[in-house]
């Protein structure tokens, strides 16, 4: 993991500086918003740009590519198959309907597995980062998945996406799944519900359609803190369908 310590402190220090920009932000101004055109359910705030280019101006020097949600893929040197993968604002309507805690993702992938995460929570300002060969941590104190064997008596973190097709067998899909856990769960914020999963407070997390820097981040952390997680393509673009828990669920 030493190769990628330079790489993980430019994350958390721009995971610093986003979360100091997000409560600039928290303003009437900073929590203006619309309805995405090519998307009905998507929303895009002010913050959503502004905190995303606090983390480019961070994240730049390293000259590796950036795939960013609101910029979209920004080119840079392509080696050790190496990118960041960012949400500068995950959990959007949260934010600007006060409705609940979000975060800021910065994740280290290298071709189609995490290196490390790093999520600054709002507005707590709590900090958490982690990798497979980091192991996992929020303020600097360990965190660790569940023991929980028994799927009825579990957790399961999950969403709809806001490409999530509500058409066909995909709703009875989704009620089949949650109803083999003992107590479901939504928090507007995938990239949390994974955190939930990796310091044990969950068990399981699951969501179809989910896009990649959404969850590039808490992926990471939930293998840093022992968990085990599963992804295949959904069918959008950079869409996936994702599984993440304890490893014995």
């Amino acid at each position: 993991m030493a190769e990628y310590d330079r790489f993980l402190v430019t994350a958390q220090e721009a995971a610093r500086k986003a979360l100091q920009a997000l409560r600039i932000l928290a303003t009437v101004e900073g929590k203006s918003y619309q309805y995405a055109a090519d998307l009905p359910r998507e929303i895009k705030s002010t913050a959503d740009y502004g905190v995303e280019q606090v983390i480019m101006d961070c994240l730049s020097p390293s000259k590796l590519p950036i795939l960013s949600e609101e910029a979209g893929v920004v080119l840079g040197s392509t080696r050790d198959n190496l990118c960041w993968v960012v949400d500068p604002l995950d959990g959007t309507v949260n934010f600007v309907r006060d409705l609940a805690p979000c975060a800021v993702s910065i994740a280290l992938w290298r071709e189609d597995r995490p290196v490390f995460g790093v999520l600054a929570q709002y507005p707590s300002g709590a900090i958490a980062w982690g990798g497979r060969m980091l192991g996992s941590y929020i303020d600097g104190s360990p965190i660790h998945v569940s023991a929980n064997k028994k799927k009825a008596q579990s957790i399961l973190c999950t969403g709809f996406p806001s490409r999530f097709n509500f058409k066909g067998n995909t709703e009875h899909e989704f009620l089949e799944r949650a109803r083999a856990y003992g107590k479901v769960r939504m928090f507007g914020a995938a990239s949390l519900s994974l955190l939930h999963v990796a310091r044990g407070a969950a068990d399981a997390y699951a969501e179809q359609g989910i896009m990649i820097w959404d969850v590039a981040a808490g992926l990471a952390l939930v293998e840093g803190a022992g968990g085990y997680i599963n992804i295949s393509p959904g069918q959008h673009i950079r869409s996936h369908n994702v599984f993440a828990s304890n490893g014995l669920i």
